[in-house]
Formats: C-alpha cells, structure tokens, sequence
C-alpha cells in the first residue's frame, strides 16, 4: 500500500534567540520604570501646587457638604491677591492639626458687622446668595488689621470661624479652594460670589 506524501510540510516555528527575548525584557522594563518615574513627577508636582482636604461638618453648608473632597490650589495668593467672596483653607487657630475651610468676607482696614441678621461690609449691606439661611445673632462692628482677613462660614448659624476667635493671618493661609471632587453629585468648579456693587471699601 502506498504511502501518501504530503504537498506541503507542515511549518516548524524557529525558537526565538535569546537575544530578542532578553531585549524584549529590556525594553519592557525601562518603559515600566518610565513611567513610574513620570507618575512620581506629576504626583510630586501636583501636590507641591495643590492639596486635598476632605470637608468635615457642616458649617459650608450649602456650597460644600459633609465628605466632600475639595482641591485647594496652594499659589493662588502668590500669584494673585485675596479678595472678598474667596474660599479659603487654613489650620484651624485654636487646633493647627485641624483644617477649616472658610469665606473670606472682610479684607484688612474692612469694618466688619451683622447686624438684625445682615452682614454689613464698611457700613455697606451684603447680599450674600449662598447662606444657608439668615443669621440669628448680631455681631458687633470690628475692623480687620493689617495682614489679616475676616472669615466666616457660609452656615452663619452653626460655624466657628472669626466671629469666634479672630481674625484670620493671610500667612496661616494654605490656599484657595477651586474644585469639588468627590463624591460625583457634588463635582463642581467653586465659583467666586461677592457682590462688588454691595460693598464698598478697601480693596
């Protein structure tokens, strides 16, 4: 009986030289550290012209929540000047463990007062959209010093801020707040609301 022969033999795969292998190795290894190496720079950039701090309480309320997580850009008063209306981070006085988060409401030389529930700027009412609801008590007039602001939080009626232990040092300033995070509902750009027509005064 005859044996049939094939047409075509069957192709063999030639083994890879280990040259190639070890290159390949190589290669995968030098990207892998790359990119390791450009993650770091970027996270180290990153955290040296911004922070993270997480919202604890309620006292922003309604324009930051509970656990929110918020970007604060750390330049922002070297690059620029502190105004009226700014969200501001800095170590809490009476704890500098502690973070707050606050809105900047009286630049220095500013006569700051609340008076029957209304803030007043230099004598000037404000109008101030973003409180969670009017204030129940009056506060009397003080004038912000030199190298200071005056800062509240927006939840007038439940929030430790100037009212309560002073004036605020531009210095102890961490930065400005700029961007809403986390958690997914709130993301958001923090607007800056003052109303400039309102209240006069120094700027």
């Amino acid at each position: 009986m005859s044996q049939f022969t094939p047409l075509i033999s069957p192709v063999q795969e030639e083994p890879v030289p280990e040259v190639a292998r070890g290159a390949s190795w190589k290669a995968f290894f030098v990207e892998t550290l790359q990119t390791i190496v450009l993650a770091l720079v970027l996270f180290v950039g990153i955290n040296a012209f911004t922070a993270r701090i997480r919202v604890d309480g309620h006292s922003m309320e309604p324009s930051f929540h509970h656990n929110d997580y918020v970007i604060v850009w750390r330049l922002a008063y070297r690059v620029g000047e502190i105004e009226r209306g700014d969200v501001v981070v800095f170590p809490y006085p009476n704890n500098p463990e502690e973070d707050y988060i606050k809105r900047v409401v009286g630049l220095p030389g500013d006569v700051v007062a609340i008076q029957e529930g209304q803030l007043l700027v230099n004598g000037v009412a404000v109008d101030e959209p973003y409180l969670a609801e009017p204030m129940w008590r009056n506060f009397p007039e003080v004038v912000v010093p030199d190298g200071s602001v005056f800062v509240m939080g927006d939840n007038r009626n439940d929030s430790s801020d100037s009212r309560r232990w002073g004036p605020l040092s531009i210095e102890d300033i961490l930065g400005k707040a700029v961007f809403v995070y986390w958690p997914p509902g709130d993301i958001k750009l923090v607007p800056h609301i003052w109303p400039e027509a309102s209240a006069g005064g120094s700027d």
